[in-house]
């Protein structure tokens, strides 16, 4: 069944056709994400990545207790702890790479391929097409933030010693706790880009050519990153979409800090509904040529 043909074409329930018609084009977009061979790589490198941390801490610590800095020490005392370390690692630029290069080519990939005319033919409705690569570009973020959970979960069980994990305020947890907190880091990453997400997918309106968008998504993220980095912008930088990313680590005090944490969430909400906002005005009025 083509992409097209995955759109149902009428109903007597309008309101039924409709999230029919969504669920349908949802899971082809799904599909479409990830059954292409540069996702499955990126995936690949992000699962690589914990492992490389947590050998490289092993093999300079000789897996001693209590050696390095705060987070590193943390590892080689649990290696639990390798789970946030590794995302407190891949969120300021290797997450974001791999968001971006999936939210710039969602819509000017297509139209470069020119699948994207023959599409829109099936009566699916470009706002609700719109809403499908959205939200499979998050289901992307939440894979990628998986990955890279995971893999540094068994990693750290590999090389370090497992127990009560002590936190940044020095109270110490189970593991079955511990593992619930890593299960609410690893959530709040991953909606933490969907502000990137929406702008990945309003810049991908404004070209024909997927790799023009990739490159475009990919050098704002380091943009706005260095931006980020000079004092004198400091009464900006809380409105930058990527200021409070790293705020994750208030959850791992107890008892957990949500004040800068919420307001993360929030501003990429904001972030979400003004560039979802314009992508959708762009798409929806785009006259699709090619």
């Amino acid at each position: 069944m083509s992409r097209a043909e995955a759109v149902p074409r009428g109903s007597a329930a309008p309101a039924r056709a409709g999230a029919a018609g969504y669920a349908a084009l949802f899971t082809s977009e799904l599909a479409l994400v990830f059954r292409r061979a540069r996702t499955m790589a990126m995936l690949g490198i992000l699962a690589a990545l914990p492992v490389l941390i947590g050998v490289v801490v092993r093999v300079q610590t000789g897996g001693s207790r209590g050696e390095g800095p705060a987070f590193i020490a943390q590892v080689t005392q649990n290696g639990l702890f390798l789970v946030f370390t590794a995302l407190a690692v891949t969120l300021p630029v290797f997450l974001p790479m791999t968001v971006g290069v999936v939210a710039g080519d969602a819509i000017a990939g297509e139209a470069a391929t020119g699948t994207l005319r023959y599409l829109l033919v099936a009566p699916a409705g470009r706002s609700r097409l719109l809403a499908a690569k959205f939200s499979a570009a998050m289901a992307f973020c939440v894979a990628a933030t998986g990955v890279v959970a995971v893999s540094a979960l068994v990693t750290g069980a590999a090389l370090f010693p497992l127990g009560e994990v002590t936190l940044l305020s020095g109270d110490s947890i189970g593991v079955g706790t511990a593992l619930l907190r890593a299960v609410l880091v690893a959530g709040v990453v991953a909606l933490s880009l969907a502000g990137l997400v929406a702008i990945g997918l309003f810049v991908s309106t404004l070209t024909g050519s997927g790799i023009a968008a990739m490159a475009t998504t990919v050098v704002l993220v380091i943009t706005v990153q260095i931006l980020d980095s000079f004092p004198q912008l400091h009464a900006v930088q809380p409105f930058l979409f990527t200021h409070r990313w790293l705020s994750f680590s208030d959850l791992l005090r107890n008892p957990m800090h949500w004040d800068d944490v919420l307001q993360n969430l929030g501003l990429q909400a904001v972030y979400a509904v003004v560039f979802g906002s314009a992508a959708w005005a762009r798409f929806t009025s785009r006259d699709i040529t090619v």
